[in-house]
């Protein structure tokens, strides 16, 4: 078969409807794969491991819609574990061999996606530009002289070229964002704390955050709905909720006292060029003075955050130094004269411009800004790698210090053929609701996404911007008698989950269709039921709520990995002539045996 140019989910969802196996899209991805710039992968799985993971995937779930990411190929930047492939964080002689999957790689993976190798980067993640590699130097899709974007340079690239449904890179400066730019792409970067980091090799622990390349934001969000989820492992990692925001935004940009583009005159045309058309989308234009978020984005790499740099990498570089990009230790040595009361300064020096940040967000609801104010070619890069590379931060690198969500989508080509973008920054947990406007700005720039300039775009309404998650344990299980009541109301699965130990479940009696009993007891160690979480609009969540009978009801289910989220309990009278199933560890393997027995 021959695979579309960008591999969005729609069209390979739409040919897998049709009858294309994923044994059949991994062969022809393979052989795309051999053609591409080898500057893209540090690692890759080989033709005979995808056939397998593919093989494996039809046994576990036979159908296409029996996983919410089935038979989707997705990349991985090489300073985040997979399970049998290397992590190199783009330096050979720190290499590893992870014993598991990151926290994100496993949610991803039991969702049906299906890793295809792991990614260039500049190392140790130190870079916004990509040509900090001892593997290469990927390269912007459009114009191979120009730099690709960093640090997570072959994981945009991969979307861009169509190698890859979906990419994960890291966010720690912009390098989630910087790569989508320059490639015509989407990056969401997430609040930080809501993708685990565990199973990430860090650059700045504190502020680091998972992202997610993709032809679209609908694309992009899906995929970040899947990955994200508490872990307990990582102590950055939160319980997080989800902001609103008005219909009507009032958008943020830049006093022309605050605008820099470095003499790059095609961006700011077309940044000017994109302000025009959230206006004529309904936004309100605010001027702010953007002197604090960028006196704050300064304090990355002029400000002790370096030092947790060098925190991250201190026993490798103490032993081998040499090894290191010769940029990227420059960087990261620079940290050592530094001390604790540095330290201390740079978090005061923070807070004060976090303060002053608070008097701008109170006049808008979101920025928009530049993703980048300017693109280098590859030979400007390196004869000048760091000034050039501060360029690309100059809008992005506060955003983690103020717990920001992001997403950045494209915003035209200048007359050469270059890319641009423009991306929505709003405070923290708008993730979501961001979403909806950030995809009317891209489908309105009318750029389609990597080298398709022409592709549709899927739609994010309103409704489905904002989602409510459900856990659920029996009849409304995928599969199940009662499954259609979730699906008929817009109902997406997004992933299978386990309760906690504490929860006993029950086979209740008179019930038609068979239903199930969840019921929470403190101090029991039981195996924890099988359950799934499925996603919601808000309304179809209420009229789901609503017609739900006793004594069956809804509370918070605390689930194995520590979250706790909305799902079906059982009213305690009601276990009087129920049967209890808890051994059998699901409804699902207790239905299974009702009819082996029959």
């Amino acid at each position: 078969m021959t695979l579309p140019a960008i591999l969005d989910f729609a069209r390979l969802r739409a040919a897998y409807a049709e009858g294309l196996s994923p044994t059949d899209m991994v062969d022809a991805l393979a052989r795309r794969l051999d053609e591409a710039d080898p500057a893209i992968f540090i690692s890759r799985v080989s033709a005979e491991h995808l056939r397998d993971a593919a093989a494996e995937l039809l046994a576990r779930a036979p159908e296409p819609n029996s996983l919410p990411l089935w038979g989707l190929p997705f990349a991985v930047k090489d300073n985040i574990d997979v399970g049998g492939l290397p992590t190199t964080a783009a330096c050979p002689e720190f290499a590893y061999e992870p014993v598991a999957d990151a926290f994100a790689v496993a949610r991803l993976k039991e969702a049906g996606a299906l890793v295809i190798g792991k990614t260039n980067l500049d190392q140790f993640a130190t870079g916004l530009n990509g040509t900090r590699s001892p593997y290469g130097a990927p390269r912007c899709v459009f114009d191979e002289a120009y730099v690709s974007g960093g640090s997570s340079s072959g994981s945009g690239v991969a979307v861009a070229s169509g190698l890859a449904s979906f990419a994960l890179g890291t966010d720690t400066a912009g390098s989630g964002r910087v790569p989508a730019a320059f490639n015509n792409i989407v990056g969401i970067k997430p609040s930080p704390g809501r993708v685990s980091n565990t199973g990430v090799v860090p650059a700045c622990r504190s502020i680091d955050v998972v992202t997610f390349f993709a032809a679209s934001v609908a694309d992009g969000i899906e995929a970040r709905r899947v990955a994200e989820g508490f872990d307990e492992a990582d102590p950055f990692c939160r319980r997080f909720g989800a902001a609103p925001l008005p219909d009507r935004l009032r958008l943020g940009v830049p006093a022309d006292d605050e605008l820099e583009f470095f003499g790059n005159d095609a961006y700011r045309a077309l940044y000017l060029a994109a302000i025009g058309r959230t206006r004529a989308l309904g936004a309100e234009i605010v001027p702010f003075d953007y002197g604090s978020f960028r006196q704050a984005a300064a304090l990355l790499y002029e400000g002790p955050w370096v030092a947790e740099r060098l925190h991250a990498v201190l026993p490798f570089i103490d032993g081998h130094a040499d090894a290191m990009d010769p940029t990227v230790r420059g960087i990261i040595e620079a940290a050592r004269p530094m001390s604790a009361v540095d330290a201390f300064e740079g978090r005061y020096r923070l807070e004060t411009f976090r303060r002053a940040a608070e008097r701008e967000w109170a006049k808008v609801d979101a920025l928009l800004l530049p993703t980048s104010p300017d693109i280098q070619t590859v030979e400007a890069m390196r004869a000048d790698p760091v000034a050039l590379n501060a360029r690309f931060g100059r809008y992005t690198n506060f955003a983690n210090f103020f717990g920001c969500a992001a997403i950045a989508v494209p915003a035209g080509f200048t007359d050469g053929g270059l890319p641009f973008g423009v991306q929505l920054v709003a405070p923290s947990d708008t993730d979501a609701a961001l979403a909806h406007f950030a995809a009317e700005m891209h489908e309105a720039v009318g750029t389609g996404a990597g080298l398709d300039r022409g592709l549709v775009l899927p739609d994010v309404g309103r409704s489905s911007a904002v989602t409510l998650a459900i856990v659920v344990v029996g009849a409304h299980l995928s599969g199940m008698a009662l499954n259609g009541e979730l699906t008929r109301l817009g109902g997406k699965l997004l992933r299978a989950a386990r309760t906690a130990p504490e929860y006993r479940l029950y086979a209740l009696a008179g019930t038609v269709p068979p239903k199930p009993g969840l019921v929470r007891e403190p101090g029991f160690a039981g195996p924890g039921i099988e359950a799934e979480i499925w996603q919601l609009p808000p309304e179809s969540f209420g009229r789901f709520v609503a017609a739900i009978p006793q004594p069956l009801g809804i509370g918070k289910v605390s689930l194995d990995d520590g979250s706790e989220i909305s799902g079906f309990l059982c009213e305690p009278a009601a276990l009087r002539d129920a049967a209890e199933i808890t051994a059998f560890g699901g409804w699902r393997h207790y239905i299974a045996a009702q009819a082996d027995a029959a």
